[in-house]
């Protein structure tokens, strides 16, 4: 894992964001100290979009207002 300086990774961004991609982690310093870690994203894992269609239910109330009792339960007032 090398460092460099902030003024290095403004100058060379798009150079240094290809070697983080190729799987290299580096920390970005100012003034010798380290700030951040560029660290490559791991995009292997595919998200399956409507995985749980048919797993959850909402209750159909609820978006109601709540009860006043449940109202002084939570806010210790009644609205």
């Amino acid at each position: 894992m090398r460092s460099i300086n902030i003024h290095e990774a403004k100058t060379n961004l798009s150079r240094i964001a290809e070697e983080v991609a190729a799987g290299e982690e580096i920390i970005v310093a100012k003034a010798g100290k380290p700030k951040m870690k560029l660290i490559p994203l791991d995009c292997k894992k595919q998200i399956k979009l409507g995985a749980l269609k048919g797993k959850i239910r909402i209750s159909p109330d609820f978006d109601e207002p709540l009860p006043p009792d449940m109202m002084d339960a939570f806010y210790g007032f009644n609205q």
